[in-house]
C-alpha cells in the first residue's frame, strides 16, 4: 500500500468565496498560480538581486543531521556570510540550508515588492515574513509550525518537492512528544515499511512548486520539503479564527518549547532516546488500532 498521496488542488485564481469555502475552512491545501504574478517580486525576486540588496550579513545555516540532543529546537549547524551563500547554492548542490531568515530587516524595500493576500483573509502576523533558502538536494524534516498560522508560500527561482499530511497522522508519522516534528530516522521519500509499519498507508498531498507558486498550508498540516534547485521562499502568516487554535500555539511557543529546551539541556541523550521509543510506540499503537478513522 505505502504512504498514499494524491496531487494538489491547484488553481490560476481564485475568488474570496471559493478560498473561503473550499480550503480555508476546510482547512485544505491548495496551489494558487498567479498569486505573486501581481507582485513586482515576480519579476524582480532572482539570486543575483537578493544578494546585492540583503548586503554582506552572516547568516546561520542549517543542515541535513539529526539534531544534537542537547541543542534547543533550530540551533543552527554553521554560519556564512549570505552572498557568500547564495553563490554556493546557484554553483553546486549542497544540504545547507537557511531557515526562517528575516533578510527583509536588512533590505527593507523588499516590503514593497510582494503583496499579502488580504483579499482573501486578514489576520496576517509579521511585519518582516520569513524567508527560506536552500541548496540542490536539500530538505526541510517532516514537521508542523509551532505557532498553527495558515501559511502562504510562495516559491522563487527554482523547483520545490512538497509532501503534505493532515495533523490527525500525527501519531502514525511517529511525531516526539513534547515536539512539532517527527522522528528523523526515516525518509518520507522513500520509508522502509519494515522499520517503520505504521507509515504504510498514511494519506498525504504531493505538490512541486514553481517560480512563483503560492502554497496555501492550513493551520497544523505536517510538511516536508525537497529543494530541487537551488532556490528560495517567501512565508506569510495569517492566525486562525479559532481561540482553541490560538491557546494551543501560545502552548506550543511558551510552556512546551521551554520544557523541551529544560530536558534536552538537562538530561541530553537520555531524554531524546526516551522521545524517540515513545514516538515508535504511540505510532504502532495507532497502527494496531486502525487510526485515525
Amino acid at each position: 500500500m505505502g504512504v498514499i498521496l494524491k496531487p494538489i488542488d491547484i488553481v490560476d485564481d481564485i475568488s474570496r468565496e471559493e478560498f473561503l469555502e473550499k480550503y480555508l475552512k476546510p482547512r485544505r491545501p491548495v496551489v494558487i498560480k498567479n498569486m505573486a504574478k501581481k507582485w513586482p517580486a515576480y519579476q524582480k525576486w532572482t539570486m543575483d538581486y537578493v544578494k546585492e540588496v540583503v548586503g554582506d550579513i552572516t547568516v546561520p545555516l542549517y543542515d541535513s543531521a539529526k539534531a544534537d540532543p542537547a541543542a534547543p529546537i533550530n540551533a543552527p549547524t554553521t554560519e556564512m556570510k549570505f552572498a557568500d551563500y547564495i553563490d554556493l547554492i546557484q554553483r553546486e548542490p549542497t544540504d545547507l540550508r537557511i531557515f526562517f531568515f528575516d533578510p527583509i530587516k536588512h533590505a527593507s524595500k523588499l516590503l514593497d515588492e510582494y503583496i499579502p493576500p488580504k483579499e482573501l483573509m486578514g489576520g496576517f502576523l509579521d511585519k518582516y515574513p520569513g524567508m527560506f533558502f536552500g541548496g540542490k538536494g536539500s530538505v526541510t524534516f517532516l514537521h508542523y509550525d509551532i505557532d498553527l498560522a495558515h501559511i502562504f508560500h510562495t516559491h522563487f527561482n527554482g523547483r520545490k518537492h512538497v509532501l503534505l499530511f493532515e495533523y490527525k497522522w500525527k501519531e502514525r508519522l511517529y511525531k516526539l512528544p513534547y515536539a512539532t516534528y517527527a522522528l528523523e530516522d526515516y525518509d518520507i521519500e522513500h520509508p522502509d515499511f519494515t522499520k517503520y509499519p505504521a507509515l504504510d498507508g498514511v494519506e498525504g498531498i504531493e505538490c512541486f512548486l514553481e517560480h512563483g507558486d503560492t502554497l496555501f498550508m492550513p493551520t497544523g498540516w505536517w510538511h516536508w520539503m525537497k529543494y530541487l534547485d537551488g532556490s528560495f521562499s517567501l512565508s506569510l502568516r495569517a492566525w486562525d479564527k479559532s481561540w482553541a487554535v490560538k491557546a494551543n500555539s501560545l502552548w506550543n511557543l511558551t510552556v512546551q518549547r521551554n520544557f523541551d529546551n529544560f530536558m534536552k539541556a538537562r538530561y541530553k541523550k537520555r531524554y531524546m532516546d526516551w522521545k524517540e521509543k515513545k514516538a515508535v510506540e504511540r505510532a504502532h499503537y495507532a497502527l494496531k488500532k486502525g487510526l485515525p478513522k
